[in-house]
């Protein structure tokens, strides 16, 4: 017999984690409704919650905000195992081996700011690296690097100055 779902213990972390996974579903599908001038170009909203949970709660509850916001989000947006959810899987996998790299970085010199841009550029890495692997196997789709580079760029600074702006604004405690 299984268990009935009061029967089962749901931990305050689970509760944070699932909270904190639903917010950043909500900004990717904000994301998606944005008209953009070049396929593959978006803000990353989604990211903002990845980089304050990074911040606040480890690597750990980033990476499993950032996978459930995947999957949720791909469902939601009816992507789920098309090309565009793996392209979404390839960049989050690439951006939370970034962070988990940055953690050994001086807390001093780096935060926010420096995590949202190794994560946004390590997440245009993965998607262009899968998309010449199995979707345009070409060397012409590298001539979308300088763009994909600004709006990774453009987005990864502001994305995480949004960021810092909200650790500073609701810290640690003060949550609901």
């Amino acid at each position: 017999m299984t268990p009935s779902i009061t029967e089962l213990e749901v931990g305050a972390d689970d509760v944070r984690i699932a909270r904190l996974a639903a917010a950043a579903v909500g900004l990717s599908l904000i994301d998606a409704a944005i008209p953009m001038p070049l396929p593959g170009v978006k803000p990353g909203l989604a990211n903002i919650v990845t980089l304050v949970v990074l911040a606040r709660y480890g690597w750990g509850a980033a990476a499993w905000v950032s996978g459930l916001r995947v999957v949720a989000g791909g469902l939601l947006l009816g992507q789920f195992l098309a090309p565009g959810f793996f392209l979404s899987l390839a960049g989050a996998v690439m951006s939370l081996a970034f962070l988990a790299l940055a953690r050994w970085l001086p807390g001093r010199l780096f935060g926010p700011v420096s995590w949202s841009l190794l994560a946004s550029f390590a997440h245009m890495a993965g998607q262009l690296a899968l998309a010449r692997a199995w979707l345009i196997p070409h060397d012409g789709v590298f001539r979308l690097v300088p763009v994909l580079a600004l709006a990774a760029l453009i987005f990864g600074i502001l994305n995480g100055l949004v960021a810092c702006r909200l650790l500073l604004d609701f810290p640690l405690g003060k949550e609901s």
